[in-house]
């Protein structure tokens, strides 16, 4: 396997659906594009702390100017970081002529980050490289617009030697053999095939190589190009990504291990790693965004279509419980309720550890992530407090009197809040050699809450 596993990275995935004029009339800026983007990230900032990164692509572009920006940081707090560095390109020209700010097209030729497709991604490290180099999103560069290839991902893949052998048979060098670098030129190779079939395709038909160029770029086959190049695939992956003439495509694995959600209306397509995510930045209902079916890709095409597309045949569903259990934010609807019976359905286990033993037991959480469970467990064991109540005042009959119902009315789980955690501090420490030892004082503790030598 390539990386030990340890926590879920964070995908975000905007595409505007119309031009950038419609988003400065409806809602008073070119920028609506980027700072939902913010929003999307900041709001992830749960599933990267170890770096972020976001890039960018502009549509019709002269020829010589940039038309992928990308930005990447590793510092301790590498969201704020980024998109500190973007706004501050916008300063200057803001306070001396605020009125470009409203000139699309100025923007677009003279400032990064002011075009229609961007795609973001927070990193939290399965291994103990925290290199700027290992945060993506990473890029693909040639001078031919559609083979210029960026993506982003949240995976693991356990067959990442095995492909990396499989590019060598191709005749490929590698400079590295990292999961992302395998990925990146799987998906390059049958990306440079795909244009080069056309190309021939187009050049026999007569067309000029100036002419054939736009061809290639609309009509690309990406369902083709992602079901070859992860025909092999093993693992659990959202694999992001954006060609360089404006397609972007967002491919899930087959037993949908990793989590992938996507919200579409006329104005934008979206996609991200946790539901509550999209539906907070873009105020939108529950039941409007939709999971990214395990096996299939969501495919945006340039000219703006959308759709979902088989790429490789669905496996029994696997989500991962580590998700679900502990890393997802849980505002969302489906895992609220999925971690509160998860405390709930723990209430036989624990009565049986404790004997029944009320009186000297704590119920408390660690860390704060568990609080929804806890308090499924609370109304787990609150329940069972009602029951044995219950049977003890109607064993009583006609012996019940103030004293002995007092006593039997007093059975209750004792919560306390036992762990406390330092504001100052957090459980998610930047770099993976400093976790273990700081760690342990990330939280303190409530000083007599648990009587010692007696409580459980």
């Amino acid at each position: 396997m390539s990386d030990q596993i340890k926590h879920e990275c964070g995908i975000a995935m905007i595409r505007l659906l119309k031009p950038l004029e419609y988003y400065l009339a409806k809602y008073g800026t070119c920028l609506y594009g980027l700072n939902k983007m913010y929003l999307l990230m900041e709001k992830q900032h749960n599933r990267g702390q170890d770096g972020a990164g976001i890039a960018n692509i502009k549509f019709d572009v002269n020829p010589g100017k940039k038309y992928i920006n990308r930005l990447r940081s590793n510092s301790s707090t590498p969201i704020k970081d980024i998109f500190f560095q973007i706004q501050e390109q916008f300063r200057e020209p803001l306070e001396k002529t605020p009125e470009r700010l409203k000139d699309v097209q100025w923007l677009k030729e003279n400032l990064e980050f002011t075009g229609e497709v961007f795609l973001g991604h927070l990193r939290y490290g399965t291994f103990g490289k925290n290199s700027l180099l290992y945060c993506h999103p990473f890029v693909r560069e040639n001078i031919w617009m559609s083979k210029n290839l960026v993506i982003a991902g949240n995976f693991n893949l356990t067959n990442v030697d095995e492909l990396f052998e499989k590019l060598l048979a191709l005749g490929q060098h590698p400079i590295e053999t990292s999961d992302t670098v395998t990925i990146l030129e799987k998906i390059g190779h049958f990306l440079d095939d795909e244009n080069e079939d056309l190309f021939r395709k187009y050049k026999k038909e007569g067309f000029s190589k100036k002419e054939i160029s736009p061809l290639i770029a609309k009509n690309i086959d990406l369902q083709s190009i992602l079901t070859k190049a992860s025909k092999d695939w093993d693992g659990g992956y959202l694999i992001s990504g954006m060609l360089g003439h404006g397609d972007a495509f967002a491919l899930r694995d087959p037993s949908g291990i990793r989590p992938a959600f996507y919200y579409l209306d006329d104005e934008v397509a979206v996609v991200a790693s946790e539901r509550p995510v999209i539906q907070t930045t873009f105020n939108v209902p529950y039941d409007t965004i939709k999971e990214i079916k395990p096996g299939h890709a969501l495919i945006i095409k340039k000219d703006g279509t959308v759709g979902e597309y088989l790429c490789k045949e669905p496996k029994e569903k696997k989500a991962c419980s580590f998700e679900r259990i502990y890393f997802s934010r849980g505002t969302d609807a489906q895992i609220y309720k999925e971690r509160k019976l998860l405390g709930h359905l723990l209430c036989p286990s624990v009565l049986k550890a404790i004997n029944c033993d009320f009186e000297n037991t704590v119920f408390s959480y660690i860390p704060n992530t568990a609080a929804t469970a806890f308090y499924g467990m609370t109304e787990g064991m609150n329940d069972f407090c009602r029951t044995v109540k219950k049977e003890k005042i109607l064993q009583l009959g006609s012996k019940l009197n103030g004293n002995n119902l007092e006593k039997i009315l007093a059975l209750a789980p004792r919560v306390e809040k036992v762990a406390v955690k330092d504001a100052k501090l957090r459980t998610f420490i930047t770099q993976d050699n400093m976790r273990d030892d700081l760690v342990a004082h990330v939280y303190d503790i409530t000083y007599g809450t648990i009587k010692k030598g007696t409580d459980t």
